[in-house]
């Protein structure tokens, strides 16, 4: 297995953007990543935090399903997510086996190694263009 990571991706609105879905979608279905478990996360106008299940969702409908899909996502990280959340916003709220990773994992783990740690840059700490940054 690859590595595993629980992303929140908010939205402006309490509704989900259909393409930003759509290129979550096409990630999966593309096998870079593998989706273990998912739930969409709304924070109304009045702080009410609400959770719902990807089946409640048209364009969702069917992404969890199969031997991949484990119900790992509690009502805690729900919570966690909703503490990002502007009111009246909404998030999907994911957990993904990064499957481009795997291959490397194996190595690693048949060298007698393991992943020790593994930290997210926020995109707005990275240059658009490294090299600009490099002197």
């Amino acid at each position: 297995m690859g590595p595993v990571e629980f992303i929140v991706l908010a939205f402006p609105e309490e509704q989900l953007r259909v393409p930003a879905v759509e290129a979550v979608t096409g990630l999966r279905k593309a096998g870079v990543v593998r989706l273990i478990d998912g739930l969409v996360a709304t924070k109304t106008a009045s702080g009410e935090v609400l959770a719902a299940e990807f089946d409640e969702f048209a364009e969702l409908h069917g992404l969890l399903t199969g031997r991949d899909a484990a119900r790992l996502i509690g009502p805690e990280d729900v919570q966690e997510a909703a503490d990002l959340l502007e009111r009246g916003s909404c998030a999907l709220l994911l957990l993904v086996e990064h499957v481009w990773a795997q291959d490397a994992a194996i190595a690693v783990r048949a060298a007698g190694g393991h992943i020790a740690g593994s930290v997210r840059i926020p995109p707005d700490r990275v240059p658009a263009d490294p090299q600009a940054g490099a002197a």
